[in-house]
């Protein structure tokens, strides 16, 4: 029996690489986090299908950047509060277009304290994110979005293993820099491979070799789908390949990864929004880190990022130390806030055209 406790050393050196450091399309995924971890790669291979077994690891998968696949925002919703868990019901078991289902809260009667459900959304391009959101509302009760897509993005990369030794204010060298969100156009056969890509692997595929079946999948050969998968991460549309921990659920053993998540929010001045951005994003305790507009609602935030840990009072010491390095280069914030999360479900969103059209149909939407 291998240890499965994110905890244990080997186990550790493997996740602080695995969680978020093997950037792009990997043809040998495993042999990357072996090679980047000092960790013999048949160890790597056991202890993540040892991980992933007893559910510590929730999901291992190639990620992909899908700003450029989709339509994305995220959405606050208000929703009455005795319909609240019915409607995060609804959202993380229903619709795949949901990603992130969290509800949250705020230390006060502070702008926008009665959005209490937050997920994030994705349409395939072409498709509509009000259309989507506004049958999400008849169907849950809610009476009240507010669709919030990026504008840019600063931070993304989720490393809890790695971030739990960072020291409130630890921050890159230079600013971070904004990625832009600008749909690219694919072939048939690259939305094939792309879609055999995505989906999470099953414990009989943590091996040497994970493409080969999904290259079956495709209905291409291993090499042909290594290169269509190489021109994919070409056009920027293939995020990380990524073990993904349990991190809101105790695991078998009691432990968690992390306890608390805020939501920060700053509004700094318009015209300011990409250096903003891009100073909280060099921080390395951000795990997201967006421009977005949240609009008078929420005191015309424009910047919003997420950080985790596992103690409240560590969380806003990394908040405390951002706002002091904000201060110290003059950049002005008129609002601030943290929003907490609670109860909370995480999955990838759906982004297949065909998926869409079917729901809306099972749905009578349309």
């Amino acid at each position: 029996m291998h240890p499965t406790a994110h905890t244990d050393p080997i186990n550790a050196a493997i996740l602080a690489v695995s969680e978020d450091l093997i950037a792009g399309f990997q043809r040998q995924p495993f042999h990357a986090i072996a090679a980047k971890s000092g960790v013999p790669l048949a160890t790597v291979i056991a202890r993540i299908h040892a991980m992933l077994e007893a559910g510590v690891v929730r999901r291992v998968r190639q990620t992909l950047l899908s700003t450029k696949l989709a339509h994305g925002a995220l959405v606050a919703w208000k929703v009455p509060e005795e319909q609240l868990n019915a409607a995060f019901d609804f959202m993380s078991q229903q619709d795949p277009f949901s990603g992130h289902v969290v509800i949250r809260s705020t230390d006060g009667e502070v702008s926008g304290a009665g959005y209490r459900l937050w997920t994030t959304l994705k349409v395939p391009v072409g498709e509509s994110l009000d259309q989507h959101a506004s049958a999400l509302l008849r169907l849950t009760g809610a009476t009240e979005y507010l669709l919030m897509p990026a504008r840019g993005v600063f931070a993304l990369g989720v490393g809890h293993v790695r971030r739990k030794i960072l020291e409130p204010g630890d921050k890159a060298a230079e600013p971070a820099v904004m990625m832009t969100t600008t749909a690219v156009d694919l072939t048939g056969e690259e939305w094939d491979v792309l879609l055999a890509l995505k989906e999470e692997l099953t414990l009989e595929e943590v091996v040497e070799n994970p493409w080969l079946g999904r290259s079956a999948l495709a209905g291409v050969s291993l090499e042909r789908f290594c290169e269509v998968a190489e021109t994919l991460n070409a056009k920027k549309v293939i995020g990380r390949f990524s073990t993904f921990l349990e991190h809101v659920k105790p695991s078998a053993t009691g432990e968690r990864v992390t306890r608390f998540n805020g939501l920060f929010h700053w509004a700094v001045p318009k015209g300011r929004e990409i250096e903003g951005g891009a100073e909280v994003g060099r921080h390395f305790c951000m795990t997201h880190c967006y421009w977005r507009e949240g609009g008078p609602q929420f005191g015309d935030v424009n910047i919003m990022g997420v950080v985790h840990g596992t103690e409240q009072q560590r969380v806003l010491e990394h908040k405390a130390a951002i706002d002091r390095h904000l201060a110290a280069i003059g950049m002005p914030v008129s609002y601030t806030n943290v929003f907490w999360g609670g109860r909370s479900e995480i999955k990838p969103s759906e982004i297949s055209p065909k998926v869409y059209a079917a729901w809306h149909a099972q749905q009578h939407t349309r």
